[in-house]
């Protein structure tokens, strides 16, 4: 208990100085949160669309994939893109281990399961004569995916969340991928274990509120934005 107090206590400084390493590595963290949130949501909102929408052969399967993926553990993950980017893997040429750019990939590819699976399932929720009501006016598959997102938008921001949280947090792929090299590839959450592993306590306490806050922080906003939001509405022509 002396030793949690003492780090609590020599923690605090650090944080209203502005240590200029800390500063870096909050800053690197909320890119990676950022980018890779984005592009999961890029990649992912399409895939989950198709599930949710879709009456393809293969929906089934691919929905049970995505539900899956997100109980696969994070060091797996970074296991096999580790492999991967080795010099003799498939994607060797592309020199990712031990670059940002690889933590940027990695933590893109632990986020795309949870908005593909969340997403669907909130897609999947809706009211079942919403949909068909749409289709037979007229509506197009980009209408029909605009309404679909509009009206499981709380579903859609708890995917968002989820993915969030997830690049946030995540700490195993990272070390795997990116190597936790000190100063230049390290979030929040691969610094405070570096530091408690160094026995730099006051160092890691420090880390580690830094980055409770800022979920907090991340997490409010995102959550204000999900009551506030009107969403857009659309209008039908009916079908001539």
């Amino acid at each position: 208990m002396h030793l949690l107090w003492q780090s609590l206590r020599q923690s605090i400084p650090l944080i209203l100085h502005g240590n200029p390493t800390l500063l870096s590595v909050i800053w690197f963290t909320v890119q990676v949160a950022a980018i890779a949130t984005a592009c999961a949501a890029v990649i992912g909102l399409p895939i989950a669309l198709a599930i949710g929408l879709g009456r393809f052969h293969g929906r089934r399967t691919l929905q049970m994939f995505a539900n899956a993926s997100m109980g696969l553990p994070p060091v797996i993950v970074g296991l096999v893109l580790f492999l991967m980017f080795v010099p003799q893997g498939p994607l060797g040429a592309m020199h990712l281990n031990v670059t940002r750019r690889g933590v940027f990939l990695a933590q893109t590819v632990l986020a795309l399961p949870y908005v593909v699976a969340l997403t669907a399932a909130a897609i999947q929720g809706l009211p079942p004569g919403l949909i068909s009501q749409a289709r037979l006016l007229g509506a197009g598959r980009v209408q029909l995916s605009t309404l679909a997102l509009r009206e499981a938008r709380i579903g859609v921001m708890a995917a968002i969340i989820a993915a969030l949280g997830t690049t946030l947090s995540e700490v195993g792929a990272i070390i795997i991928v990116g190597g936790n090299v000190y100063g230049y590839d390290q979030t929040l959450a691969s610094a405070a274990l570096f530091e408690a592993n160094a026995a730099h306590y006051a160092n890691a306490v420090a880390i580690g509120i830094v980055l409770s806050g800022l979920i907090l922080i991340l997490m409010g906003g995102v959550g204000l934005l999900q009551h506030q939001g009107d969403g857009l509405r659309l209008r039908f022509r009916p079908a001539e």
